[in-house]
């Protein structure tokens, strides 16, 4: 359970990658609700996505595996090519533990089944935010 934090929410910048308009239409509306989230770009293709990240340098970055030309696991190998990078939470509908343990060892941080986890992504970034913190801490 979290509560809303009484301190000033820091701003976090973030990146969506992912092949689905619809999809990235519903987080952009779901992360406007959070105070202290910018959302700084967009992409729905791997050469898109590695390029516009490097550019803008977002603090988190929302990466699906399956792209509409590439995928997300090639994104993950370029932008953290050392372990070091934007944290990543890579958000899909193929949550198996083969893709999950892949992600992972390339650098992913945060691994989510985006049918059942939007809520768990929401509390995560809100969260990084300061906006929400655990139960109990003050």
């Amino acid at each position: 359970m979290f509560i809303a934090s009484m301190s000033t929410p820091r701003t976090i910048r973030v990146f969506i990658a992912d092949d689905s308009a619809a999809l990235r239409k519903h987080v952009f509306e779901l992360m406007q609700d959070i105070p202290g989230v910018t959302i700084v770009g967009f992409a729905s293709e791997e050469v898109e996505a590695v390029a516009c990240i490097r550019r803008l340098k977002p603090d988190v970055v929302l990466l699906d595996i399956q792209l509409s030309r590439g995928n997300g696991l090639e994104v993950l190998r370029n932008i953290k090519p050392d372990g070091r990078g934007p944290l990543t939470i890579v958000a899909t509908n193929f949550p198996y533990p083969q893709y999950r343990k892949r992600a992972l060892d390339l650098g992913a941080d945060y691994f989510l089944d985006k049918t059942t986890d939007i809520e768990e992504l929401c509390t995560l970034i809100a969260q990084l935010t300061g906006a929400l913190q655990p139960a109990g801490v003050n």
